[in-house]
């Protein structure tokens, strides 16, 4: 490698047979994640989602220009600002948008283009991606790997909240420009999802398409 300034790095010695414990019991944890569209609009702690966002930004990133940032919507008028403006292009995206091809795959998880979770649960966050900046966000210092970058940071985020008790989902309105309006963001970041956080609402159910995952075998390959 070239010459660069360096700081020492180890990890805490464990057994083989307690990596694989641990392994596995993070395996079931992530397993019990479901994607939640009821949600209750019973508080959660702002110190639980400044943790999950702190452990997103640990994800490894293109040069370490860290290409993220997220934006914490609790204000009930952002919110519905919000909800009312992703219904109107989810309402474009069923009526006709969409292909038959893409709304038959979406049938079986029961979506439609009402999205109240956007009101009810207690937080959004809604992730951008810097496309400039550099680590000291001057807005000019290119990016690099952005899409790859927040994507990583995007799972880290769900499953810190997960780990916390919560329930989470992911949504991708398109186009989604609105979103960079409201929440006062800069033209050089993209939204790239709105993450909806809270406890599920009682009674809350979730499809039983979505309990069907592929096995190891099938999306993984050894070689």
């Amino acid at each position: 490698m070239r010459d660069h300034e360096t700081v020492p790095y180890s990890l805490p010695e464990i057994s083989g047979a307690e990596s694989i414990a641990r392994a596995g019991a993070m395996r079931d944890r992530l397993k019990q994640r479901r994607t939640c569209r009821y949600f209750s609009d019973r508080p959660v702690p702002r110190e639980v989602v400044a943790a999950a966002i702190e452990a997103a930004g640990t994800a490894p990133n293109g040069a370490n220009h860290q290409p993220w940032h997220f934006a914490v919507v609790s204000s009930p008028d952002k919110k519905r600002a919000i909800r009312e403006a992703a219904e109107a292009e989810e309402r474009k995206f069923y009526a006709g948008k969409a292909s038959d091809e893409w709304l038959d795959a979406l049938a079986p998880l029961g979506t439609d283009a009402d999205k109240p979770f956007l009101e009810t649960a207690p937080w959004l966050i809604v992730v951008f991606a810097q496309r400039k900046g550099g680590i000291e966000e001057d807005g000019e210092t290119q990016n690099y790997y952005v899409t790859e970058s927040v994507g990583i940071a995007c799972g880290l985020l769900i499953a810190t909240l997960h780990e916390a008790g919560l329930a989470t989902l992911t949504h991708t309105p398109s186009p989604m420009g609105f979103l960079r309006e409201i929440c006062g963001r800069p033209e050089v970041e993209k939204p790239l999802m709105v993450v909806v956080v809270g406890h599920p609402a009682e009674g809350a159910t979730v499809p039983k398409r979505a309990l069907e995952k592929k096995l190891l075998e099938v999306i993984s390959s050894w070689l």
